[in-house]
């Protein structure tokens, strides 16, 4: 009962046009997320790696100040 009902709401959310624009967001997030799950230990090491690279960049400059 319950899972015809939620069927049926999934159905006609997906028949509005207005639901099919939240509906396309949704996926469209879902995607992104998956991704960042896939590749996390990539993403992971380049942030780290962007980081530090930004990280001693201040360093230097801060150094070299007047």
């Amino acid at each position: 009962m319950m899972l015809s009902t939620f069927a049926h709401r999934i159905k006609t959310f997906s028949q509005d046009e207005d639901g099919l624009g939240m509906l396309e967001m949704i996926l469209i997030i879902a995607v992104i997320v998956i991704l960042a799950i896939i590749f996390r230990k990539q993403l992971k090491e380049l942030l780290e790696s962007l980081l530090g690279k930004a990280k001693s960049k201040t360093e230097k400059f801060m150094d070299d100040g007047p």
